[in-house]
């Protein structure tokens, strides 16, 4: 990001949105830097796995922390700051289309996804008129997901009888799992992280200024995820 907008354009602050001391402090470092909040983007979360494919009770509990009590903490911190501005902001929460497509075995993810998509409406209400609170609801991104660690992709090969070279590199097995994904969408299209970045910026930017409590598909067209 300096490298496009010059050194003063960017700082990295460590945050753990488990906590609100962590939260508090990088909000902070935010406004020294940069004068105030304009727009909030959340894309941290987590998939619980596990060899024998079972889920613990502790696992289920740190999922719903981190994808949605931490959502949670995060917009109660930020809200109080973005009141006080009394100015126009906007907030983006990062959510799944596994929020409304149930899947055997990611139990504990789809449904701390399903309550990101109601967490987004809440604020929404909460927070108007001045802050507009969306999301956007990917299907499956595997390039550049640390949620697709080797062991998980090639579990994820095996699960779907696909066909794949032991020794191809990191992004080779990831590449051939994001096509099986995109055959199953409408457009045939892997979904990559500068499609989400791409929907973010629109909800976050003036060109969604009448957009409020909604999320926005970035799926290639999934038909199960359809709305109805």
């Amino acid at each position: 990001m300096r490298k496009i907008g010059g050194k003063e354009s960017a700082i990295a602050v460590a945050i753990d949105i488990r906590d609100r001391e962590s939260i508090r402090k990088a909000l902070r470092e935010a406004i020294a830097a940069f004068g105030g909040l304009d727009i909030i983007v959340n894309t941290a979360a987590i998939f619980p796995s596990s060899s024998d494919g079972k889920i613990t009770d502790d696992q289920w509990g740190v999922t719903l922390d981190i994808n949605v009590t931490a959502n949670h903490r995060l917009m109660q911190e930020a809200a109080a700051i973005l009141k006080l501005q009394d100015l126009n902001a906007s907030v983006v929460l990062v959510s799944s289309a596994n929020a409304i497509v149930p899947k055997h075995g990611s139990e504990a993810y789809d449904v701390s996804k399903a309550a990101v998509n109601h967490l987004v409406r809440e604020f929404a209400i909460s927070l108007a008129p001045r802050i507009r609170v969306n999301g956007i609801s990917p299907a499956t991104v595997v390039k550049g997901s640390t949620m697709f660690p080797r062991d998980r992709v090639i579990a994820s090969l095996k699960k779907y009888n696909i066909a794949f070279d032991e020794a191809a590199t990191d992004d080779a097995l990831r590449s051939t799992l994001a096509e099986f994904y995109a055959r199953r969408t409408l457009t045939h299209q892997p979904i990559e992280p500068a499609d989400c970045a791409a929907a973010i910026l629109f909800l976050a930017g003036p060109q969604a200024r009448c957009t409020s409590g909604h999320l926005i598909p970035v799926d290639g067209g999934l038909t199960e995820a359809f709305l109805r």
